[in-house]
């Protein structure tokens, strides 16, 4: 094939990027050696996801370095740069959330998530916490126990928190500098590991809600110290430097790779992060690029812990923390289990992945080769919604070799204001294609629109006049609304499914995932309106007020069962009982 370029490759560090017949980036990969490495995967046969990308090679190109850091971060630069086909590793978009307090300039404490988080950002974050809903109860409590900021806006004057003791009221009193900064100790010395604080401040509380008699607050903290007990004892480690630090550790057979990561935060297990994907190039590569991915995407802690065969000198110099192999006791104990773990979780998968890999790519094999299409790497689907003629919505989702692309889904709020689906069809591939063109980003190899013929000629219609030459095919409901027909827009030719084979529940699972997401975008934008039009009946609700009641509350349920301390939090007083009163007469009326 190229057998005379492959005899030029020079024995040096760099990357090397693999090219379809279009010229198209499929995979970008890096080595100590070029020659060796490129050369591997023509000189010897190749199974499972390598012999699928080898199928599709048809050249080649390669930047030499001038050292192997060098080469990884060109190869770390360039998957980012080309987004290519088998480069799955730099794809995540996870993120876990972390409890963040703030202190200026007045202290809260929040659960956020963040996707990119930079050391220069100073914030105080303490986690990550998998287990969201551990996070948020953790706030929770928190916030009940110290007089913390509890509005996400200034309030004119103190609310129902400051009466009840749980704010300092910094919206309009003087706060105690010396009692703000002993309560901020407490706060974070629980965060970084003291967890004998907040269980001592919970006894503090139940001891005076039960000399009140207020037996009934007692009885829920007693529920919440019970809850911190049993998350306390579920994280206990052997190690008790309160050190933040990662465990890695990883499992490969049979073409995949398992990797398990343990979040060890002030000497306790909060959590892990768990993947398993197939191999294209070296394990050992993909290995180290899967974890300078993931962090540059998630906090850094002060030291990783490893198992042999991660190139730890590379990593501790590229991430600027310790990666370190222990060779004996606790430490080695430590990663021994994440490795173990993670043998587990790829020998109780494995047959479920690769039937499901198999599966997936059998049935966009299917599709492509029944509409005769050079490629299907990447498939758009389109569908509409609207209620009478309001709240118009279209929505689409991508499919990216056989799977959902989330983050290329996209909404779009519809200009007309009429029940019209053929301009509404051309007005949303009019934007999404337009767009696509001034950005230049990727086109699809299948559009597929959610209806007949009225809705393909309404998009062929569009995709002419921007000079596009994409396929097009319509999904076509029996009278019982299920999935039927496929049609393709060369020749307007029906080819009718059968509901055995992998093709139709393939366009069926895209079918469904399109109509979910544009029902629930439709949902929402229904709920905003509903609540827009009863809130435009209340005087002293204007554009702004209406704005950050929608944000908060999303629903006018939502609003019917707020309290009046929440809505003052947004409202002065008067209007917020204007709003009760409003609602409460409306449901007599009802």
């Amino acid at each position: 094939m190229f057998k005379d370029k492959l005899k030029l490759i020079p024995h040096l560090p760099g990357s090397y990027q693999m090219k379809n017949s279009d010229g198209t980036i499929i995979y970008v990969g890096k080595a100590k050696d070029l020659h060796k490495r490129v050369n591997s995967y023509f000189n010897r046969p190749q199974t499972g996801k390598t012999a699928k990308m080898v199928s599709e090679i048809a050249d080649f190109s390669y930047i030499v370095a001038s050292s192997e850091l060098e080469a990884f971060l060109l190869e770390f630069n360039l998957i980012k740069q080309y987004d290519p086909k088998y480069n799955i590793l730099l794809k995540d978009d996870k993120s876990y959330p972390y409890i963040e307090y703030i202190s200026k300039p007045y202290p809260k404490l929040q659960v956020s998530r963040y996707l990119n988080i930079k050391k220069k950002d100073k914030k105080l974050l303490f986690g990550p916490y998998p287990n969201a809903y551990a996070a948020r109860r953790i706030v929770s409590l928190i916030n009940r126990l110290y007089p913390l900021k509890k509005c996400d806006t200034m309030p004119k004057k103190v609310c129902l928190y400051y009466h009840i003791g749980e704010c300092l009221g910094y919206c309009e009193k003087k706060v105690d500098e010396e009692k703000l900064k002993m309560m901020e100790q407490e706060i974070l010395s629980f965060l970084r590991g003291n967890a004998d604080i907040l269980k001592n401040k919970i006894l503090e509380k139940i001891n005076a809600y039960s000399e009140q008699l207020n037996f009934e607050m007692a009885l829920e903290l007693k529920k919440e110290l019970n809850y911190i007990n049993i998350i306390l004892d579920k994280q206990k480690m052997e190690l008790h430097d309160y050190i933040n630090r990662d465990v890695v550790g990883f499992y490969f057979n049979k073409g995949y790779l398992s990797i398990q990561i343990l979040f060890l935060r002030n000497g306790r297990m909060v959590g892990g992060d768990t993947n398993i994907f197939p191999t294209v190039s070296d394990y050992q590569d993909e290995l180290d690029t899967y974890l300078m991915n993931f962090y540059s995407r998630h906090e850094i802690p002060k030291e990783v812990l490893c198992p042999e065969d991660i190139n730890v000198s590379i990593l501790s110099e590229i991430i600027n923390t310790s990666f370190i192999i222990p060779k004996k006791g606790k430490k080695k104990n430590l990663v021994d289990m994440a490795s173990k773990n993670a043998q587990i979780n790829l020998e109780n998968e494995l047959e479920i992945i690769i039937k499901d890999e198999e599966k997936t790519e059998k049935a966009n094999d299917e599709l492509r080769d029944l509409l005769k299409l050079k490629k299907l790497d990447r498939i758009d689907l389109f569908d509409n919604s609207n209620l009478f003629g309001s709240f118009t919505v279209s929505c689409m989702v991508v499919f990216k070799n056989g799977r959902p692309a989330k983050k290329e889904y996209r909404k779009y709020k519809i200009s007309l204001d009429k029940n019209d689906d053929y301009h509404t069809m051309q007005e949303v591939i009019y934007r999404r294609y337009y767009r696509a063109l001034v950005d230049k980003t990727e086109l699809p190899d299948l559009i597929i629109v959610d209806g007949g013929i009225t809705q393909i000629n309404a998009c062929l219609e569009i995709l002419n006049s921007l000079n596009l030459n994409i396929r097009v095919c319509g999904l076509r409901k029996n009278d019982k609304h299920r999935t039927n027909d496929l049609i393709d827009s060369l020749g307007y030719q029906i080819i009718p499914l059968d509901k055995t084979s992998s093709v139709f529940h393939y366009l069926t699972r895209m079918q469904d995932e399109v109509h979910r997401y544009t029902i629930n975008y439709h949902r929402t934008i229904r709920s905003k309106g509903a609540i827009a039009s009863v809130l435009d009946n209340i005087e002293g609700i204007g554009a702004k007020r209406k704005k950050e009641l929608i944000k908060k509350f999303g629903s006018i349920a939502s609003i019917k069962e707020a309290h009046l301390e929440e809505l003052t939090k947004i409202l002065p007083e008067n209007i917020a009982v204007r709003l009760q009163e409003y609602l409460n007469e409306k449901d007599k009326k009802e």
